[in-house]
């Protein structure tokens, strides 16, 4: 007789990690850390434990929602990316960038490379060493040193000069198409803290865009912008994983979870951009310093 074996992961898992994951993407908290965290503390210990393995089929799980919330960005920007790809053409076609749309496109690609390489060349092996709980617990306390501190410098009088210099709105914060190619590029270093679980993708982007000198909703505009690419990338890159071996017994859950971090992702960013029209990073700076501590405490205690 035959026994009927568990899957990897459960339809209820699968739902709760997607939410999760649909949430945290967009949000300055890091959804690596927190697809870590949460599942250590649920006592799912299985995918804790994937996530560290060389061959894990938690991360071909983690494709689908990746895609999905990639689609959310490119479905809620729809209109911003028919402009942004419309003049990366037309610059191509006249050699040269004369409109915002065209420099925009630019700006995206710059910031968009180094960000490919690294992860490219990183992803796994610093996935195999830092996705774990104590790892990603101490990351995700940095991340929200990283947010305060980003709030903090913004307000130093040199980067209102800087914002001056470049051409300002009417609050006094630079215009986004007045940012430079190397600002663009080290944006893009930048966010390749975010290979590490628990360092914020959008978090990271919008604290180089505030101290360059932008306010909050252009930078979280820009940060939405960037991560488009680079999350469905990542995804499409890990393709093999989702429809190999490592995706046996499991599609189901993926599509499921799937559409759950899809339409978390489509409400989270439109409550994001217009939280940030009046508010600003220090909420998730500080969520991310307690919770990241307790996790420590938590980590080093149950090891």
């Amino acid at each position: 007789m035959l026994l009927a074996v568990a899957p990897a992961i459960s339809y209820f898992q699968s739902i709760v990690i997607g939410l999760l994951q649909g949430v945290t993407e967009l949000f300055p908290i890091s959804s690596l850390g927190h697809s870590v965290l949460v599942p250590s503390l649920l006592g799912w210990h299985n995918i804790v434990k994937s996530q560290s393995a060389k061959e894990s089929f938690y991360l071909a799980f983690i494709v689908g929602l990746h895609c999905a919330s990639a689609l959310a960005l490119l479905v809620y920007y729809r209109e911003d990316w028919v402009r942004i790809i419309g003049g990366f053409f037309r610059s191509i076609g006249k050699r040269r960038i004369e409109t915002s749309d065209e420099r925009m496109a630019w700006l995206l690609v710059t910031a968009t490379i180094p960000a490919g390489v690294l992860g490219l060349a990183f992803e796994h092996q610093l996935r195999t060493v830092f996705a774990k709980p104590l790892a990603a617990a101490i990351f995700l306390t940095i991340n929200g040193g990283i947010l305060l501190a980003g709030e903090r410098v913004r307000r130093r009088s040199e980067v209102r000069v800087l914002a001056t210099r470049a051409g300002t709105t009417p609050d006094g914060s630079r215009q986004l198409d007045t940012l430079d190619f190397k600002e663009a590029g080290a944006i893009g270093v930048g966010q390749s803290l975010a290979l590490l679980a628990g360092i914020s993708r959008s978090g990271v982007t919008m604290v180089a865009g505030l101290i360059r000198g932008l306010d909050h909703e252009d930078a979280v505009r820009f940060a939405f912008l960037l991560a488009t690419p680079i999350i469905f990338a990542a995804g499409v890159y890990k393709i093999p994983d989702l429809t190999g071996h490592l995706g046996n017994g499991i599609h189901g859950q993926i599509l499921v979870g799937s559409l759950v971090a899809g339409v978390a992702s489509y409400f989270t960013v439109r409550f994001l951009t217009r939280y940030f029209r009046s508010n600003n990073l220090n909420p998730f700076g500080i969520y991310c310093l307690i919770a990241g501590g307790l996790m420590v405490v938590h980590s080093l205690i149950f090891a």
